[in-house]
């Protein structure tokens, strides 16, 4: 495996820890409000910091040394390298015409509603 690509699976792994980590706090936060039992166990800072801490750590770890997922993550890191991304002016045009057809849309779309609503309106004066 190359070196940066060992880095960059390194620093996703952390990420996902990270962010899994992140999920349980906030869960755990959002089930004591709800559940009795929850909130009994959150009232603890073992529970409320070192479980998701535990859990983002435990999923970086499993991530990091499993053979068969850093396989994986060189193969989506390999093909990743190989897309060729649109250069700024492309996406700068495919950005504008995306707004103008939104501009458009809403445009028409409003105008049938307008219409619409004074017909039924008239309809049921």
């Amino acid at each position: 495996m190359e070196k940066a690509n060992a880095k960059i699976l390194t620093l996703s792994f952390a990420i996902a820890g990270a962010l899994v980590g992140l999920t349980t706090h906030l869960l755990i936060k959002a089930f004591a409000g709800a559940f009795g039992v929850v909130a009994r166990a959150a009232d603890s800072d073992m529970v409320r910091h070192g479980l998701p801490v535990a859990i983002g750590l435990v999923l970086f770890a499993a991530l990091q040394f499993n053979p068969r997922v850093r396989a994986w993550g060189e193969e989506v890191v390999t093909e990743i390298r190989k897309v060729v991304w649109p250069s700024r002016k492309d996406t700068t045009a495919m950005t504008m015409v995306c707004v103008v057809m939104v501009l458009i849309s809403s445009v028409i779309i409003s105008t049938f509603d307008l219409i619409s609503g004074f017909f039924i309106n008239y309809l049921m004066k």
